[in-house]
């Protein structure tokens, strides 16, 4: 049991077989709460508990799937490169409403935490959850927050947008690809574009881009988080 636990193949065999019964339960269920990333994680960590596990033990093989998320996340510029005309067209709008997504992002964390009386350790760890994970990180740890707290409002956030943003699309009435990508990428980052790429090739290509530039974005912002922290 020692060798196994100390195993990075454990990490990587949970991970992989978790999110294959995600993605089956999904197709055949075909109900939103079966979403594959939510299964997926209440599945691993049913399991990290049941069989007490540690965290650590998984994390070793986990890292090794992490390792993959920056790659990942960079291959998305292939989809975004076969729309350059598009981007060309519409740099403008875009970029405005990039900004737009991270000030509005930055700007509901930081009036709730006030609210909800959280102290500037919780606060900086919210801050950057609606960008992608290794940015994310970075934000949080320069300024006193929390990474695993970071870690997990990204996640949630991601999953979220996953579930609902094909509902809020329709419930707006958003017709325009190139919104409806470039709203998914800015609230909930890669795990928002892997149901924007479902939703059309334009959709996941704009998605792929509002991470980047919201990422550029947020970090730019950082710089003033002490101020308002």
């Amino acid at each position: 049991m020692s060798a196994l636990l100390e195993s990075p193949f454990l990490g990587i065999a949970m991970t992989v077989a978790a999110y294959w019964i995600g993605v089956k339960l999904q197709k055949k269920t075909g109900l939103v709460i079966c979403n594959y990333m939510v299964i997926s994680v209440t599945l691993l960590v049913t399991v990290l508990t049941v069989f007490h596990i540690p965290y650590e033990a998984y994390f070793q093989g986990g890292s090794v799937i992490n390792m993959f998320l920056g790659p990942a996340t960079a291959c998305m510029a292939v989809s975004i490169y076969s729309k350059i005309e598009l981007l060309k067209k519409n740099w403008l709008p875009i970029l405005v409403g990039c900004t737009v997504g991270v000030l509005t992002s930055i700007g509901s964390i930081l009036v709730m935490c006030h609210l909800f009386g959280l102290d500037r350790e919780m606060t900086a760890s919210l801050l950057p959850k609606s960008v992608t994970t290794p940015i994310a990180t970075v934000v949080s740890q320069d300024h006193g927050g929390i990474v695993a707290i970071t870690v997990a409002a990204v996640m949630v956030t991601g999953i979220l947008g996953n579930l609902i943003a094909p509902y809020l699309v329709k419930l707006f009435r958003v017709k325009d690809p190139l919104a409806v990508g470039l709203g998914i990428g800015a609230s909930s980052h890669a795990v928002g574009t892997a149901r924007a790429m479902e939703m059309g090739e334009t959709e996941g290509a704009m998605s792929g881009l509002a991470i980047g530039l919201c990422g550029i974005i947020t970090a730019v912002c950082a710089l003033f988080f002490d101020v308002f922290l």
